[in-house]
């Protein structure tokens, strides 16, 4: 049972991973810094990276020692995600483009690293009160809600379409 969960849930990070990937590829350059909901695309951009990467850690200090996050700490700054004011830096689609694929790889080695033991143990953040086999879900599901954020702005504002992904890069 534990190899099909590990199984589901890597095809579910890839796939939502990678229709978020196709936002930020069809995002014009022009459109990068305009505004989604009350964030602007780049920071709407950098969010979701942020949080699926704090989601795959173990805790936040694991996520601060990260050596992607120590070769870029001038963009980590202050974290100031993890704050409780609006968000003020901008990102670049370059970084953003390296932190996605950072993501992606964080989330398989993660996710094969799973345990029966692992999955059951209680999420290590403050704000989260169920199991790390759930967050994995949680975590999925806050990867889509922003993918359609960017993919509805994008088809409102230049008709661009972002297709459908069921599993991974092989289907667009």
């Amino acid at each position: 049972m534990l190899d099909i969960y590990r199984e589901l849930i890597s095809r579910q990070y890839e796939a939502s991973l990678c229709m978020l990937g196709v936002c930020f590829d069809r995002c014009p350059e022009a459109r990068w810094n305009e505004p989604i909901a009350n964030l602007e695309f780049c920071q709407a951009a950098f969010h979701v990276l942020f949080f699926t990467d704090v989601y795959l850690g173990a805790n936040l200090e694991s996520l601060r020692q990260q050596p992607f996050h120590q070769r870029h700490a001038q963009v980590f700054a202050d974290y100031e995600e993890l704050g409780d004011a609006a968000q003020q830096a901008q990102y670049e689609k370059p970084f953003i483009n390296a932190y996605f694929q950072h993501c992606r790889e964080k989330a398989t080695q993660v996710v094969a690293a799973e345990s029966a033991e692992t999955l059951q143990q209680v999420a290590n953040f403050d704000w989260i009160k169920f199991s790390r086999a759930e967050l994995h879900a949680y975590n999925i599901r806050h990867i889509q809600h922003h993918t359609a954020q960017l993919s509805l702005r994008l088809r409102l504002d230049i008709d661009v379409d972002i297709p459908w992904i069921s599993s991974g890069w092989r289907d667009v």
